[in-house]
């Protein structure tokens, strides 16, 4: 397939477009969630003066935190750290917002990363067979197993591996306590459990739409045309089949990478996982108005980062396929 030498500088203008509408999208997730922590019922003051405070003692812990002054004066600052890596202070706890969420990250992520390789192993081989094999006996099963997953709640699958494997089968711990200094990547068996509701809560709707690409490349026209032309197996299911599913699959990857983050403050909370999904919801319960923020930003920022990846990526390798033997363009 040929390519006009306009190409590049198209894809680049493409990519800027992008880049600059998540970084809007960034901005105006930051505007949301300022405004949004705001109106929560109570906050930190009452937490940090008591219950039987005086309204004296209160206005004295308000104007200690600075909470004294207008919101739109405090929103500018605080956004003015952020971009500087500057998330603010803890209310409650007194550190560094910043420090809080790094630490949180790193645990996160010793449960996301594995939860996202076996979704990709499993969603990635079974969807594509269940899509070379549309309408055939594996198809038909998988599909109405994932059906079944995806109706489940995270909360539900995460229960039912508790019990099945903490009370029925006690081979794995109920949940994570992580030895003092040491990190949660050095404990595989700490993992396993969160990592693998993680991996089923994603792993049903990854699979259908990986499936639903390979399904629609296997009855597009060039699929067709090279299976006239005598092109089978390896070079078949590689070479025409897996390069031009692999865009679509890319974006559903990143999809569900993104949802993930979602579902990890369900898993995390329920398995004693202290990353940024547990971290959030304790902010929450305590009113800490700042780690809240830096927390939902920093999420919605990965967020956004793993789409705008994953978006680039897939118009990348669209513009790569190569064209199947015999065709023109």
């Amino acid at each position: 397939m040929r390519r006009s030498p306009a190409d590049p500088v198209r894809v680049t203008s493409w990519i800027a477009v992008r880049v600059a509408a998540c970084a809007a999208t960034l901005t105006l997730l930051s505007i949301i969630v300022f405004w949004a922590t705001e109106m929560l019922p109570g906050d930190a003051v009452g937490v940090l003066s008591g219950p039987n405070a005086t309204d004296a003692e209160r206005d004295a812990v308000r104007l200690a935190l600075r909470l004294d002054r207008p919101a739109i004066e405090r929103y500018v600052e605080w956004i003015g750290g952020a971009l500087h890596s500057d998330l603010g202070t803890s209310l409650v706890s007194g550190r560094d917002v910043a420090g809080i969420v790094g630490a949180r990250l790193a645990t996160s992520l010793a449960v996301l990363t594995p939860a996202v390789l076996v979704i990709v192993l499993l969603a990635g081989g079974l969807g594509a067979a269940a899509g070379l094999r549309r309408g055939g006996r594996l198809d038909r099963w998988l599909s109405g197993a994932t059906l079944g997953l995806i109706g489940t709640p995270e909360f539900l699958i995460a229960t039912a591996l508790l019990v099945v494997f903490t009370v029925w089968w006690p081979i794995l711990p109920a949940v994570a306590i992580i030895p003092p200094g040491q990190s949660l990547w050095v404990h595989p068996e700490l993992v396993l459990l969160p990592a693998l509701a993680l991996a089923l809560g994603g792993f049903g709707s990854t699979m259908r739409l990986l499936r639903a690409s390979v399904a629609q490349t296997v009855t597009a026209p060039y699929a067709e045309f090279a299976r006239l032309n005598g092109v089978r197996g390896g070079r078949y299911v590689w070479g025409v089949v897996v390069s031009n599913a692999l865009a679509p699959a890319v974006m559903a990857l990143a999809v569900m990478t993104a949802g993930l983050l979602g579902g990890a403050i369900v898993v995390e909370t329920l398995f004693n996982v202290p990353g940024l999904g547990s971290e959030l919801a304790q902010a929450v319960a305590s009113r800490d108005v700042p780690l809240v923020q830096g927390l939902s930003l920093v999420l919605g920022a990965m967020t956004l980062l793993i789409l705008l990846t994953g978006d680039i990526t897939a118009r990348l390798l669209n513009r790569h396929v190569p064209a199947p033997t015999g065709g023109t363009s």
